[in-house]
């Protein structure tokens, strides 16, 4: 399923509970597993293609965080809006099932799990997903469940989209 929404007229109303978004798939290559973790996760698994074929895994590994980042890209493409974004307080439940290779292509799938309007802030609401990155087998590699925090479409949008009968 995608968004009847485009992103850049996505707002609260538009991430209905239960509803389950396909984010695009993006490869997984080997310069950019070794630059990541040379720069950021600099373990010999990550870093070291003869050392991580002794070792552990059997053969170079993409740091989680690298994993996380690549989520991250088509979370924003694909899931999050370009205009009523707001910002994370955080995620939950992060975890990383399985290594990921150099040559993985990795798809994700987001399912919205609850959307609650603030009371504090009536602009906005809180938006939790859980997410799920897998690898070109099918196997999960990663699952985490994010929260969101995303504006509530403008007032006069909301009136006219009720006044024509159309939901939100």
């Amino acid at each position: 399923m995608s968004f009847a929404t485009p992103a850049d007229n996505r707002y609260f109303e538009d991430y209905l509970p239960g509803s389950v978004h396909r984010c695009g798939e993006i490869a997984v290559e080997e310069d950019e597993v070794l630059a990541f973790a040379r720069r950021f996760d600099p373990q010999s698994f990550h870093v070291d293609p003869e050392a991580a074929a002794q070792g552990p895994f059997g053969g170079l590994i993409a740091s989680g965080w690298h994993t996380a980042g690549l989520m991250m890209r088509l979370l924003a493409e694909h899931y999050l809006s370009s205009v009523a974004s707001l910002a994370s307080p955080g995620i939950d439940h992060l975890r990383w099932l399985r290594p990921v290779r150099p040559g993985d292509d990795l798809a994700v799938t987001v399912t919205v799990l609850e959307a609650v309007a603030s009371r504090s802030k009536p602009d906005r609401g809180i938006v939790t997903s859980a997410i799920e990155v897998v690898n070109q087998h099918g196997e999960p590699v990663m699952t985490m469940k994010a929260v969101n925090m995303i504006m509530r479409r403008p007032t006069e949008q909301r009136d006219l989209l009720s006044a024509a009968g159309q939901n939100m």
